[in-house]
């Protein structure tokens, strides 16, 4: 994967403080191959350029919400999701 990731180091904080996962665990679970779904953010219209990364991490389903421009991926919230994960439980 030729791309770089970027994300905002106050909420990368927040994260690890609140839900004690960071965007380099994201990352990582990238490179070894943990995405489940790549979709279109649900909400298009607020969120117009949004993608979400659908990924298994530490036993669980979380979404990943992104935006792509060239080269660069910034990596803007991680949510642990139920729904996701019932979802995608048969994957896990």
């Amino acid at each position: 994967m030729n791309v770089n990731f970027n994300w905002d180091k106050s909420k990368n904080k927040i994260s690890v403080k609140g839900r004690g996962i960071c965007f380099e665990d994201v990352v990582n679970a990238i490179y070894e191959g943990k995405i489940l779904d790549n979709i279109k953010h649900p909400n298009s219209i607020k969120y117009p350029n949004q993608f979400m990364y659908v990924i298994r991490m530490i036993g669980y389903v979380y979404v990943v919400s992104y935006i792509k421009k060239d080269n660069e991926i910034f990596l803007k919230t991680i949510i642990p999701s139920r729904k996701m994960h019932k979802l995608y439980e048969d994957k896990l």
